[in-house]
C-alpha cells in the first residue's frame, strides 16, 4: 500500500535540486532572494544591465550572471542603504563606488531598560516633586513677567 501524503504540494520538495548553470524561473529567484517578483520586474526596468531570456507568453529564464546580479543589487539596496540613483551609477561605473557616502551605521545604543512596577509610595513622591517643580516654574514666571 502506498504512504499518503499530508499535502499534495509535498512532491514539489521531493525534484532534484537544478545545477547552478541552470536557468531559473522568476518565482524560483523571487523565492532565492527571499523577494516579491514585482520588485524583480521593477528592477528590470531601472537596471537596463538585467536581462532575463524571455520566452513565449513573456516567461522570464534568469541566467546565473543575471541571479549574481540581482543578489548584488538586493545587497546594495537593503544591507548597504544605497538608493537606486547610486546603484544604477555602480554598475554603470564601478569607480563610482568609492565616492558614494558610506551607509548609515545602525544604532547600537544600549536597550532600554525594563520598566519596573511603581510602589504607592514612590508615586506619591514623584507627584509631590512635581507639583514643588510645577510651584518653582510658576513663581518663575511670575518674577519675570513682574
Amino acid at each position: 500500500m502506498s504512504e499518503l501524503r499530508s499535502d499534495p504540494y509535498d512532491a514539489i520538495d521531493d525534484r532534484p535540486a537544478k545545477s547552478d548553470a541552470a536557468f531559473r524561473t522568476i518565482s524560483e529567484v523571487a523565492a532565492d532572494l527571499d523577494l516579491p517578483q514585482h520588485v524583480l520586474r521593477f528592477w528590470e526596468t531601472k537596471f537596463p544591465q538585467i536581462k532575463p531570456l524571455k520566452r513565449g507568453g513573456g516567461r522570464r529564464y534568469y541566467r546565473p550572471d543575471d541571479v549574481t546580479l540581482l543578489k548584488r543589487i538586493k545587497h546594495l539596496l537593503y544591507v548597504d542603504g544605497l538608493t537606486i540613483k547610486g546603484v544604477q551609477r555602480i554598475l554603470r561605473d564601478p569607480a563610482a563606488a568609492a565616492q558614494l557616502p558610506l551607509a548609515p551605521q545602525p544604532d547600537v545604543s544600549p536597550p532600554t531598560p525594563t520598566p519596573t512596577l511603581l510602589g504607592r509610595e514612590d508615586v506619591v513622591r514623584m507627584v509631590a516633586e512635581l507639583t514643588a517643580l510645577r510651584d518653582d516654574l510658576r513663581a518663575a514666571l511670575n518674577v519675570s513677567r513682574g
